[in-house]
């Protein structure tokens, strides 16, 4: 019987289990032997922006691979919080080597014994430095104890044969590193981010542009506590890991960021330069350098980095005609303390092959890494938790599905099929001091502590309840809803120069079994600072991939806050209005 492990102990060490549950990282004796491979601690002093630092590293160089005989080589590093050592960054090492591979991980600028402050996967910074390690797998350079790695395969002189995998942190980071070093092969990132601005402070307003969002508060802060934590994690910190007694153990900007948003006030001039900041560190500013093939994978239980992160990312590297596919898993960052389902990829056990990401991940490499004509599978795939089979659990398509069915907000509180069928009518709710609805707390599953279930306060929010279902319905994919609210308060402060005077709402999709049991499906909302009450505005709801049995009714809900975010400044009251030609529209990806 398998050992029920916290979920960021096993696959999600990549993000964060390392650092509150592993013993300190230990330097490895050099060139240990283990029959299968040799596994040496190196230590490289990098170029990052304009100034060095010391990369920590283990090589593990499989039994057999030589000069004569050269081999691929596969990259990888930590997620926040981890090192070279943490449980999943050591065993994608250990995985690869063992499967013929020359494996590199290393410990990200800021983790571990790695120099420099945590830069927040900058490309200039964060994927020079991932560069300079792959100037040592080309033959280009020597680590700084002088071995030399003459033994990965070469597509040309001082190019070498080189993917790059790893999640959440250790995801980003290859985009970063794809971005300015075009001798990678093949990258895939999983659970990671497309805009650290939509990540930390989401506003889900389609065209919000320059509007910034509602504060990711417990997962920022967080990040940034673990962060600023280091000389308790990892004793004998290099020097130059340190920035200042304002800012210890970040990059100035990333400082100036997270206190900003944990301000709750967004003047104009000061949240320009901050979502500005977020988006240059992230790839959806640079993700039109990205060339090598990438496979996209991407958790659905991830209120920090969801789907619809992916699905950006996805979209822009097809467009741009980078190969590119995406695979849409059961976990991701949220999800409490649990294994990953029966047949999913767990990367602190290195299920590879008996996983259906895991083969995915091997035939990307095998394709893009060894050459060899193996078919890499479809476009997209997604995880479905209603299939007990194992070996079924995935469906496959050639593309996202798309919006494909209309649900209108009827004025007495029903969610009509029919626009005829809409009641006239109007109801309001309004927002406390204080925060009246309840999605998720952020970190609960990290720490081990019980999350309460979802809740809406009465008078805090309106809802839409749809009739039974008279079938299956399987949505696949972001939902959007098209709505327009009143708000007299709002559209007084709306322009008063600070954006935080403007309203704030909080849209959620629940699923309401027959005996009135509520679920929130991977307790994900989609925050909203209005851009301007005074016209309609388009909602993207996080993508799910979710079955709402025969029988059950489809509940959608406005509420005034969440205590994850940070809400309205004020007393905002809000009125929702419908008539049959003037009323708000719910859109779904229903697929089958």
């Amino acid at each position: 019987m398998s050992r029920r492990v916290p979920r960021f102990r096993a696959p999600l060490a990549l993000v964060l289990g390392a650092t509150l549950t592993a013993p300190l990282a230990l330097t490895a004796p050099a060139a240990a032997a283990t029959g299968q491979y040799t596994v040496t601690a190196l230590k490289f002093t990098v170029r990052a922006g304009e100034g060095s630092c010391t990369v920590d590293a283990d090589l593990y160089r499989p039994a057999g691979v030589d000069r004569a005989h050269p081999a691929p080589a596969v990259v990888a590093t930590n997620g926040f919080g981890g090192s070279k050592s943490d449980g999943s960054t050591d065993v994608i090492g250990k995985s690869f080597a063992e499967r013929g591979y020359v494996s590199l991980v290393y410990s990200g600028l800021g983790f571990g014994r790695s120099g420099c402050p945590i830069s927040l996967d900058d490309p200039t910074l964060d994927g020079v430095a991932a560069s300079g390690l792959v100037d040592f797998l080309g033959g280009r350079r020597t680590a700084d104890d002088g071995t030399k790695a003459d033994y990965v395969t070469l597509d040309a002189p001082g190019d070498p044969r080189v993917g790059m995998v790893g999640g959440s942190y250790g995801g980003a980071v290859q985009l970063a590193t794809a971005a300015v070093d075009h001798r990678l092969d093949a990258l895939v990132p999983m659970i990671t981010w497309n805009d650290l601005a939509y990540s930390l402070d989401p506003n889900n307003a389609v065209g919000s542009g320059a509007v910034p969002g509602s504060f990711k508060w417990q997962w920022a802060n967080g990040f940034y506590l673990i962060g600023e934590g280091q000389p308790l994690l990892e004793p004998n910190l290099d020097p130059s890991r340190i920035n200042s007694m304002a800012c210890l153990h970040f990059v100035t900007k990333a400082c100036d960021t997270i206190r900003t948003l944990n301000s709750g006030r967004y003047p104009a001039k000061r949240t320009a330069e901050l979502l500005a900041y977020a988006r240059s560190v992230s790839p959806v500013s640079y993700l039109g350098r990205v060339k090598a093939p990438t496979l996209l994978v991407q958790g659905q239980a991830d209120s920090l980095f969801n789907l619809n992160e992916a699905t950006a990312t996805y979209r822009t590297l097809k467009d741009q005609g980078t190969p590119t596919k995406m695979i849409w898993q059961s976990w991701g960052h949220s999800g409490g303390m649990s294994e990953p389902a029966s047949g999913e990829l767990n990367l602190g056990q290195g299920n590879l092959e008996s996983s259906y990401v895991g083969r995915r991940v091997l035939a990307w490499f095998d394709r893009h890494l060894r050459k060899n004509p193996v078919d890499t599978g479809p476009a997209f795939a997604y995880y479905r938790d209603w299939i007990t089979d194992p070996d079924r659990t995935y469906a496959t398509a050639d593309r996202v599905p798309a919006l494909s069915r209309t649900l209108y907000l009827s004025g007495d509180g029903k969610l009509v099929d029919n626009r005829p069928e809409v009641r006239r009518g109007s109801r309001t709710y309004t927002n406390w001091l204080v925060p009246t609805s309840h999605s998720e707390s952020s970190l609960a599953g990290l720490i081990g502590l019980p999350d309460p279930a979802p809740y809406d306060t009465p008078g805090t929010h309106l809802a839409w309840t749809s009739e039974p279902l008279a079938r299956t319905t399987d949505v696949v994919g972001a939902p959007r809803a098209t709505l327009r609210v009143s708000s007299p308060v709002a559209e007084r402060t709306q322009h008063s120069g600070d954006a935080a005077d403007r309203l704030v709402l909080f849209a959620k999709l629940y699923d309401i079994a027959p005996d009135g049991t509520r679920t929130l499906v991977h307790r994900l909302v989609a925050p909203v600072r209005v851009p301007d009450v005074r016209r309609s505005f388009t909602v993207t709801l996080p993508g799910i991939v979710h079955r709402y049995e025969k029988g059950h009714r489809l509940r959608f809900v406005i509420a005034a806050s969440d205590d994850a975010y940070f809400g309205n400044r004020g007393i905002k009251p809000v009125t929702v209005a419908s008539a049959p030609q003037d009323t708000g529209v719910l859109r779904l990806p229903v697929i089958g």
